[in-house]
């Protein structure tokens, strides 16, 4: 099934017999998902699934419902602020769907904007973790996506979960977008609300009552996804003020389209067209071609999308299609919880120096 025609399916506000149908079927679905993800939970839980302990700090990032949750930015974030007080620090990425012939976008945008942070990518984060150990002597592993990846053990499980989506219409996959049940955040040592900016107070409020009835003594922070600039090849930029004099067309192949869009609105740009593709989607020629015909259609002026999007068409030749392509520089910035998320990660580097 399509990921943009199951989005749909599974968000319409008012389905037709066909969507309940379909609905239904991926209810029946849900509960075969969910049985295997209890069983593969308490195989660990009662240690017949081996965890594997490492000589360093291991921190997971991750989250319980599938993408676009503000995940790599909060990693980039821990990865800045640790490796800026001399701790060796390495991120353990799986590389999501990763073939010889793709870029990584995710990876790639962690070296980039990580520049003091070894990246190791390896699908057995086990061996990743001891990689970083081995040849880098890191004291710090973030892993990367590692909630729902337990055979590595870890000091510290953060979750990032995003304020305007938070729960996944409180359905497992696939018939929602939970990747395990919420009573699973029990394992979490803290969540990160992240797109604050982006839904009313009370709706973090409430966030945070649903979470503490899981585990009341959860530690809580906030942050925002805060647009810095809009950056090209070779490293120009363009400022937000300088964005909004221009006709804009926009895309995006993320886990949370209408965040980007959204945020997009509250610059106030001028969106004369956008196009949606599915998360990790394989950018081909044929889209280039797609994108940069319609937005000449439009009148577009520049084509503006995601650093990860970005990432993955700058190979394809887009810059010679007439239009200039940049993408919207975003940066995490914790409002509240920032020292008690610190503490947490200090408290667990200091069982290893």
């Amino acid at each position: 099934m399509d990921a943009i025609f199951w989005r749909k399916l599974v968000i319409y506000e008012n389905p037709s017999f066909g969507y309940r149908l379909l609905r239904l079927i991926l209810s029946i679905f849900s509960i075969f998902y969910y049985i295997a993800i209890a069983l593969r939970n308490l195989f660990y839980d009662i240690s017949i699934f081996k965890k594997t302990k490492v000589n360093a700090a291991v921190i997971s990032v991750g989250n319980i419902t599938t993408g676009g949750t503000g995940k790599t930015p909060l990693v980039a974030w821990m990865c800045n602020y640790f490796a800026g007080k001399n701790i060796k620090t390495a991120v353990l990425t799986r590389g999501y769907r990763l073939k010889s012939s793709d870029l990584a976008d995710e990876p790639v945008i962690l070296a980039k904007n990580c520049p003091n942070t070894e990246i190791i990518i390896d699908p057995d984060r086990t061996e990743g973790a001891k990689k970083a150990i081995i040849e880098f002597n890191a004291k710090l592993l973030i892993m990367d996506d590692g909630f729902q990846h337990r055979k590595l053990a870890r000091d510290v499980d953060i979750v990032a979960v995003d304020a305007t989506k938070p729960f996944g219409l409180g359905k497992l996959l696939p018939a929602g977008f939970l990747r395990e049940p919420l009573g699973s955040l029990k394992r979490a040592d803290a969540v990160v609300i992240t797109r604050i900016n982006q839904t009313q107070p009370e709706k973090i409020d409430k966030i945070k009552e649903t979470i503490f009835k899981i585990k009341p003594n959860m530690v809580f922070a906030t942050a925002v996804h805060k647009p810095i600039c809009a950056k090209l090849i070779k490293d120009r930029q363009l400022s937000i003020d300088e964005l909004k004099g221009k006709k804009l067309y926009a895309f995006c192949g993320i886990g949370n389209p209408d965040a980007f869009f959204q945020t997009l609105s509250e610059l106030a740009l001028n969106i004369v067209g956008k196009r949606v593709y599915n998360d990790h989607h394989r950018f081909l020629q044929s889209d280039i071609v797609e994108i940069c015909s319609d937005s000449r259609g439009k009148k577009a002026e520049l084509i503006i999308t995601t650093q990860k999007d970005w990432i993955k068409t700058a190979l394809l030749n887009i810059e010679n299609f007439g239009i200039p392509v940049a993408y919207l520089a975003v940066e995490l910035e914790i409002i509240d919880g920032q020292r008690e998320i610190v503490v947490l990660v200090e408290d667990a580097i200091k069982k290893y120096v």
